[in-house]
């Protein structure tokens, strides 16, 4: 069989196409690599301000000088493809986004506000560490906040206002009448100059939106709002987890029905307002005031208040407790909870966790 050589324009063609073909798939690794993040290791925001007026040029020079892309050219041609004119405004940007995703993304647009304050309100906390963290934050001093959450037309008209509000946070006997009602989370403000009262119904917004989830099932049983969130509240202290919370919850109910004192020492130190730093001493722990759980006036009481502002699964935990016979529970220093029927079964577990070094005092 004879070989057929190719003619001469054929091989021409044949070498054109070849050398096309290398050269698209070199285009195309190319296009993959100028595209891509320049520093995929890096997380670090890098503010950059695209003023009103400046062109596409200078918007992809300013962007190569600051190490964000790898090719001016190719930022025009997406910007181009993208057929949407980019917009002023300040931008936080990082060397681990593509190409794609900083020409989207200056594309698209935003509100950045260099003056935004962002506040987080830890879950267990008190009114008294939430106005500190106000005042860090804000222009707003720690009295300011005080005497905002302790006027008494102002919670008037939150009671107005929301429906889990009543008269129960008019108690003279409360140190704040806002204590647990105040949803912990991040908030954002357009700036330190932010009013206490915005503050305060930025966060009521949110608890509204957590207890109207349950607001059927809390209407139709024998518990308020308030005593809810009180019982919440202690919860959220004593439990380590949703599951321990909900045994826990459940063990403060058999106690009220028993008239027992919850015997929660949480409560006693938020009634001293002292921080759990220390131990109490015996007369500490049987002082009488209507916070204090361990006190003999407390027999089958819950606290005339909530003493912290309860996170979310403390709230379920309050709202859906598990039933069981137990009428006691303990933690060690690990976290772990453990449950007994009598005071006989608790004595003899503190005393186990003593002699292994894992009383939590």
């Amino acid at each position: 069989m004879k070989n057929r050589k190719l003619k001469p324009k054929a091989k021409i063609a044949l070498i054109i196409l070849t050398s096309l073909g290398g050269l698209l798939i070199l285009l195309f690794f190319a296009y993959i690599f100028l595209s891509s993040p320049v520093d995929i290791t890096s997380n670090a925001n890098i503010e950059v301000k695209i003023k009103s007026g400046m062109r596409t040029n200078q918007i992809a020079a300013m962007l190569k000088k600051r190490g964000l892309i790898r090719s001016k050219f190719l930022f025009k041609v997406e910007t181009k493809l993208r057929n949407k004119p980019l917009k002023a405004s300040t931008y936080i940007l990082k060397k681990n986004m593509s190409l794609r995703k900083i020409v989207k993304t200056i594309g698209d647009g935003n509100h950045y506000n260099p003056d935004v304050v962002k506040i987080t309100f830890k879950e267990g906390e008190t009114i008294k560490k939430y106005a500190l963290e106000i005042a860090t934050n804000t222009d707003n001093t720690y009295d300011d906040v005080i005497e905002v959450i302790n006027n008494k037309e102002y919670l008037k008209k939150l009671i107005n206002k929301y429906y889990f509000l009543t008269d129960d946070i008019l108690n003279d006997e409360l140190y704040f009448g806002l204590e647990g009602y105040l949803a912990p989370d991040t908030y954002e403000f357009k700036n330190k100059k932010v009013k206490v009262e915005k503050i305060i119904e930025d966060m009521l917004n949110e608890t509204k939106k957590r207890l109207d989830n349950y607001k059927d099932k809390i209407e139709s049983s024998n518990k308020s709002y308030h005593e809810i969130l009180t019982l919440a509240s202690i919860t959220e202290l004593e439990g380590t987890n949703k599951e321990n919370m909900k045994m826990i919850v459940g063990i403060f109910n058999n106690r009220l029905l028993h008239n027992m004192n919850l015997g929660s020492d949480v409560t006693t130190y938020y009634g001293l307002q002292v921080e759990m730093k220390r131990d109490l001493t015996p007369s500490e722990f049987a002082t009488v005031n209507p916070y204090n759980t361990r006190s003999s006036s407390m027999r089958g009481k819950l606290p005339v208040g909530p003493i912290s502002c309860p996170g979310k699964e403390a709230i379920e935990a309050a709202v859906n407790p598990t039933d069981s016979d137990y009428l006691f529970f303990v933690a060690d220093k690990k976290g772990k909870v453990y449950y007994t029927k009598t005071v006989n079964e608790h004595d003899n577990k503190v005393k186990e966790l003593k002699e292994a070094g894992l009383w939590i005092w």
